[in-house]
């Protein structure tokens, strides 16, 4: 048995650039930051924050809910799978790629936030399910 499973919290390095293909099925792609906070060993020695970069690839509903509603700063979970490829540059060096193909997106950000890295958590709600009780948020997660 064998699980590939990712979940992810971190903040969006850039705007979601959507495509879509002739089919009409949308695809979006971004970049994702994570960072584990630095701390202080006993001895003194500083270890700085370590942030690692993700791409992040959304698909049809999921993809169109990011053009809508996504924006460079904001706050994310990402659930998916781990998939890489490979391809040559153009000047034929092999490039490996890994990507997170995400299966549920939830936005953490407060509506309206200015500051999305210093607000307070919100209550996650899904990308796939309606808001319940706020009657003024247009949002459709």
């Amino acid at each position: 048995m064998s699980v590939n499973k990712v979940i992810l919290i971190g903040n969006v390095g850039k705007e979601p650039e959507v495509r879509y293909l002739d089919s009409g099925v949308a695809v979006a792609t971004f970049s994702l930051a994570t960072t584990e906070r630095g701390y202080t060993l006993q001895n003194g020695t500083q270890v700085p924050d370590r942030t690692e970069w993700h791409n992040i690839v959304l698909w049809r509903g999921l993809a169109q809910t990011a053009e809508k509603y996504v924006h460079k700063g904001d706050k994310l979970y990402i659930e998916g799978k781990i998939k890489s490829r490979s391809y040559d540059d153009q000047n034929g060096i092999k490039r490996t790629i890994v990507e997170i193909f995400a299966d549920n997106m939830e936005m953490l950000t407060p509506r309206g936030a200015a500051q999305p890295q210093m607000a307070a958590p919100a209550q996650p709600q899904s990308a796939q399910q309606p808001v319940v009780g706020n009657p003024s948020d247009d949002l459709p997660f």
